[in-house]
């Protein structure tokens, strides 16, 4: 794959407002300085006198932290007259009116300017041991060229690019070009289908796609240009689509494609960058909704890249200098707040992960912790549970001394994962900030760090909110609650910067998803605990949505795929609880009367459809053949009563009165002891 030769840029940024100071962090997660050293902008901060009280000053005076926050860690072109226009009843969320910058400015130029050398990027490819390491000098030069290929082929300040590729330095820098030129981009997850690697360009509408002739990941060849090939057959708006070489296997070129090495080194290393309202669009990224359509979550400038900053910073006690390790693809929000933006925005080292957790054998993190230096590491608790099964051998074989905060993301993590990842991966010394955040919040909103040098840390609960995050939770009749312990929907109460402004071409959905549910609070979709000393707790969905290794998918979008198959009359996707990937997906199908189905043969038929059509990670784990399926005498679903039934809880099926035919849930109770007493989930 193409890497830059050592032409240094002649973009040069002179105002380079953020100042770190290493003064202010911890060693191993505790805080040891006054506030001034935890944050300089908060010196002027009223009755601010630790990391507590900076956290209360955050909420109750949103305006003046952030506006401080702002000024001194992004570089302006020109500044912001309004800190934040929000009304979440109304859906209206703008943050720093009037003000211009570039994010590609803020996570490149500037620290060309005052370090070229320094490490952006380092590629853990999929052959270990064949890392490869890209400077912020040559990463800018990448950015830039890139930047210029595609004003060149027509793509504009206010377009939408589509990027279908695996962690790589391309990746990273087809996201900053667009950034650079104004362009916002749309990444797809590269394990995602023709078909919705289609569904996904066609909404946002996009001209251009960026993606590489095959993707290698656990020794496997996958055919990334060939699945972009049969998406655009469906994609009118594909102008072209650049293809970037990870292998050396030739691929088929249509007239559309272009090779984008090769057109790249015939640019300029020099790409003016465009200046950007902060409320300008700078990236889409599609989720998983309760409706079976995946919705764009639309990110913007200035708000999104100073949450990813100062949370990249903070929760990890990331200092200058630090190996940052997020594991994430950068297909899912994850790899664009942690594995791009927030460490390139700081001036920081980051790792692009291409392999799996078990290549070439359950050693694979550590080995990389070892040999990269790694001082963060950052994964999800689906790797964590698998690893843990391996036993601690794979771990203590290589030297993690380098360690100094581990991170979970993705779903909540077990206490049993939780504690094995503190105990053995992290030697006991190494805090676990188990961090609560969705899509559409940008950034971590609920975390054990930062705080105080004494605070504990609770296994399993994402516990403390973030600076301006101010967190609640909902009764059953729209209520705030106010006691402690207590359960509910978790609510976020203030807007804060990093959060999503709306769903693309639907800002109504996005009003009815997230601010009609409780007017005046942001809801999340997501249930809560909140314990008698006030930590939070998360404890799952309360809509239709799927948590599969960390990946949302809408149990309404695997309906949609399962009712197509021709022996299907109808069915119901539910998530169960699942050892290795937190949750699983169990599906239970009615037949039409003429189908003859087996249930081993529809099974492997309707994972062939939902993997072709979703993605792997979609595909059931079960399913379960049914006469019928429990519905009110409205004609509803009743997938709770389905929930209780596959996690064994009987005795939660309460009053099943209100059912239209109340004998139907023994024989699913009955099928569901016959399916798994013979069959064990993939």
């Amino acid at each position: 794959m193409w890497l830059p030769c050592g032409c240094t840029s002649k973009t040069i940024v002179t105002s380079y407002a953020r100042r770190v100071f290493k003064s202010y962090f911890c060693v191993f997660g505790r805080w040891k300085c006054n506030v001034a050293a935890l944050m300089p902008e908060a010196v002027g901060f009223e009755g601010v006198k630790d990391c507590s009280s900076l956290q209360e000053f955050s909420v109750s005076n949103s305006a003046s932290f952030w506006a401080a926050a702002a000024r001194h860690r992004l570089s302006w072109i020109k500044p912001f007259h309004m800190v934040q226009d929000c009304d979440l009843s109304l859906g209206r969320i703008k943050w720093f009116e009037g003000g211009q910058l570039n994010v590609s400015v803020n996570c490149l130029d500037r620290h060309v300017h005052t370090c070229p050398e320094r490490v952006a990027l380092i590629w853990e490819r999929d052959e270990p041991g064949s890392e490869i390491k890209v400077t912020y000098r040559q990463l800018l030069e990448m950015t830039c060229r890139l930047g210029n290929l595609l004003r060149r082929h027509g793509v504009k300040k206010g377009d939408c690019v589509t990027i279908y590729m695996p962690p790589c330095p391309l990746a990273v820098a087809s996201m900053l070009a667009c950034a650079r030129i104004g362009a916002a981009h749309n990444v797809v997850f590269a394990g995602f289908s023709a078909e919705a690697l289609a569904e996904r360009i066609r909404d946002a509408q996009s001209s251009t796609v960026i993606t590489v002739n095959q993707g290698v990941r656990a020794g496997k060849v996958t055919e990334l240009k060939r699945t972009v090939d049969a998406a655009v057959k469906d994609c009118p708006s594909v102008q072209q689509v650049l293809v970037a070489m990870r292998t050396e296997n030739p691929v088929t070129m249509t007239a559309k494609d272009m090779n984008m090495e090769e057109e790249m080194l015939k640019e300029d290393v020099v790409c003016e960058p465009e200046a950007m309202d902060s409320e300008d669009v700078l990236f889409l990224l599609y989720t998983s909704g309760s409706t079976g359509k995946p919705k764009g979550v639309v990110h913007t400038q200035a708000g999104y890249l100073l949450y990813a900053a100062l949370t990249h910073r903070y929760v990890f006690s990331y200092q200058d200098g630090d190996v940052f390790g997020c594991v994430a693809d950068i297909g899912w929000i994850t790899g664009h707040s942690y594995s791009v933006y927030g460490p390139l925005a700081n001036g920081g080292t980051t790792v692009l992960f291409e392999s799996t957790p078990i290549y070439p054998d359950p050693g694979r993190y550590w080995e990389m912790v070892q040999r990269l230096k790694i001082n963060q590491f950052y994964g999800a608790p689906t790797a964590i549970r698998l690893l843990l099964k391996y036993g601690d051998q794979w771990v203590q074989k290589y030297d993690r001394s380098t360690l100094k905060t581990l991170g979970s993301v993705g779903e909540p993590i077990n206490t049993e994962a939780w504690e094995w990842y503190h105990r053995v991966v992290g030697d006991g010394r190494c805090p676990v900030v188990d961090t609560w955040w969705q899509t559409e919040t940008g950034g971590i909103c609920i975390t054990p760090r930062p705080s105080d040098p004494d605070a504990e840390i609770v296994p399993g609960m994402a516990m403390r909110p973030f600076f301006g995050i101010k967190p609640v939770l909902m009764d059953t009749e729209g209520k705030v609650v106010t006691s402690n312990p207590a359960s509910g929907a978790l609510c976020l109460a203030q807007p804060w910067p990093g959060m999503a402004r709306t769903i693309h071409n639907n800002h109504q959905r996005f009003i009815e998803t997230y601010c009609q549910p409780h007017p005046g609070y942001f809801f999340t979709g997501d249930g809560a605990y909140r314990s008698k000393e006030g930590y939070y707790q998360i404890t799952g969905r309360l809509d239709d949505v799927i948590n599969v290794s960390g990946h949302r998918i809408g149990t309404a979008e695997i309906e949609d795929v399962v009712n197509q198959c021709s022996a299907v009359a109808e069915s119901a996707v539910i998530g169960y609880s699942h050892d290795i990937k937190g949750q699983g997906v169990y599906a239970f199908v009615v037949l039409k009367k003429d189908a003859d189905d087996q249930e081993a043969d529809l099974s492997q038929q309707l994972n062939n459809m939902v993997s072709k059509k979703i993605a792997k990670y979609a595909c059931p784990d079960f399913v379960q053949i049914v006469q019928r399926l429990p519905k009110t005498r409205s004609g509803k679903i009743m997938r709770r009563v389905l929930r209780k039934v596959v996690e064994r809880d009987l005795d939660g099926l309460d009053d099943l009165s209100t059912l239209d035919d109340p004998a139907a849930v023994q024989e699913i109770i009955q099928g569901h002891r016959e399916l798994c007493g013979k069959q064990q989930p993939a």
